[in-house]
């Protein structure tokens, strides 16, 4: 190799404490992880996702209890927590159901595809996901 010949960039490791803090993960980056986080919290919750179905279809008595369960609590748990995360658990679902309709629709049209489509799909992905979150919120929590 020549002196002449142009070196190659390095890229090292970031360091944690320096660069993480200034790093601004665009916002494709940010539906990209909250989608495996709302996967993992649905999965983590799947026993409580049944109990729920199974307690509000089983019967009239056990129907009763599930709605006790957002008033009264569950045994040691406060009706409020429970409430939490039934949202939770909600915001899991519409944003990882509108995060797979982006993917989907990225897979489907391969041409269609650019930086900027990205850019916007995510950000109408957040914003949808948040703002239905926040109407389901206030119906869970009785504000209207």
């Amino acid at each position: 190799m020549t002196e002449l010949a142009k070196k190659r960039p390095e890229f090292r490791n970031i360091n944690a404490i320096t660069d993480l803090p200034t790093y601004r993960l665009p916002a494709a980056g940010w539906v990209s992880i909250l989608h495996r986080v709302s996967g993992v919290i649905m999965f983590v919750l799947l026993p409580f996702i049944l109990w729920l179905f199974d307690t509000s279809v089983s019967s009239e008595i056990s129907f009763a209890r599930f709605t006790a369960a957002f008033t009264a609590g569950i045994g040691f748990v406060p009706g409020w927590f429970v409430k939490l995360v039934t949202l939770a658990i909600i915001w899991a679902y519409l944003h990882h159901f509108t995060a797979g309709l982006r993917h989907l629709w990225m897979d489907v049209s391969h041409d269609a595809v650019s930086k900027q489509f990205g850019k916007t799909s995510a950000v109408v992905t957040l914003a949808l996901s948040l703002g239905l979150t926040v109407v389901l919120g206030a119906k869970l929590f009785g504000l209207y």
